[in-house]
């Protein structure tokens, strides 16, 4: 058995008007991971995307933080992540084995900002659907990063924030919170 954590940190809190944060393990244990994160102070009554991000190259990914902010707009936007964090990986929605990521099947955050989320998932399916996309089936955890995304609608963001995906705008994919994976023992 082999046991990573993440402790998750706001990102974007002081333009948000929250500071997101909680706590992911991830267990691997024979041909199961279990995913667990809790969330605390997110904005409420919305859809957060979650995935873990890296390098397909094996790089070690870094959480991104205001210095990431390339255009000077004081928001740090999905694209803008990708230099320190890589690229988006695997979701932590109703089937992560499936590494299906632009939809709307993602955890929703109760009226105080709360969400707790768990998935048991088929470890050789997410392997082999993870080497199909990255060229190895080796998830590399303690070389990732896992960022929470989304914030209301009605939330004011400039033009200046990249973010759509699909039909999806920056509004759902604009990172909340961000947090390392460390092996633990």
């Amino acid at each position: 058995m082999t046991k990573y954590k993440a402790n998750i940190v706001p990102l974007n809190d002081s333009k948000i008007g929250t500071s997101a944060h909680g706590t992911a393990t991830f267990v691997e244990d024979n041909d199961k991971l279990t995913i667990t994160i809790e969330m605390f102070d997110t904005p409420a009554n919305t859809e957060h995307w979650e995935h873990f991000h890296g390098f397909p190259n094996g790089k070690s990914a870094e959480i991104a933080t205001i210095a990431q902010d390339a255009n000077h707009d004081g928001f740090v936007d999905l694209m803008e992540t990708e230099s320190v964090s890589g690229t988006t990986m695997v979701p932590f929605d109703d089937a992560p084995e499936n590494m299906d990521i632009p939809h709307d099947r993602y955890p929703v955050a109760n009226a105080e900002g709360h969400f707790a989320y768990t998935k048991v998932v088929p470890l050789s399916k997410l392997q082999a659907n993870f080497e199909k996309a990255f060229g190895s089936k080796e998830l590399q955890l303690d070389k990732r990063v896992i960022y929470i995304h989304g914030v209301p609608e009605n939330l004011d963001l400039p033009d200046t924030v990249a973010g759509m995906v699909g039909d999806f705008n920056a509004h759902v994919t604009l990172p909340i919170a961000v947090g390392k994976i460390e092996r633990i023992d």
